[in-house]
C-alpha cells in the first residue's frame, strides 16, 4: 500500500513544526525531545520521498545527512587541501 504523497508532505511539515518548537523550547543541551524531533524529520522525509517516488516517479533533490558516514571525513580533508593550496600561494 502506497501512502499518497500530500499525507506524507504533511506528516514531513508537521515534523518540522515539532523539531521547531523543541529547539526553542530546549531543556539543556541534551534535551531529548530535540533528537527525538531530529529523528521524527528523518523518518518523514524519507515516507515523503518513497511516497513521492511510487507516485510520480520523481525525488527530491535533499540528502539525509548520516552522522555514522564518513563522507564528512572527505569535505574535512578537502577542506585542508584547500587550505594548503591557498597558503603555497
Amino acid at each position: 500500500m502506497n501512502l499518497d504523497p500530500r499525507i506524507a508532505l504533511n506528516a514531513l511539515s508537521n515534523a518540522l513544526e515539532e523539531h521547531l518548537s523543541a529547539a526553542v523550547n530546549r531543556r539543556g543541551e541534551d534535551d531529548p525531545s530535540v533528537e527525538t524531533a531530529f529523528y521524527n524529520i528523518s523518518d518523514a522525509f524519507e515516507a515523503y520521498e518513497d511516497a513521492l517516488f511510487a507516485s510520480t516517479g520523481e525525488v527530491t533533490p535533499l540528502d539525509l545527512y548520516d552522522e555514522d558516514s564518513d563522507d564528512g571525513d572527505d569535505i574535512l580533508e578537502d577542506d585542508d587541501d584547500l587550505e594548503e593550496d591557498v597558503e603555497e600561494d
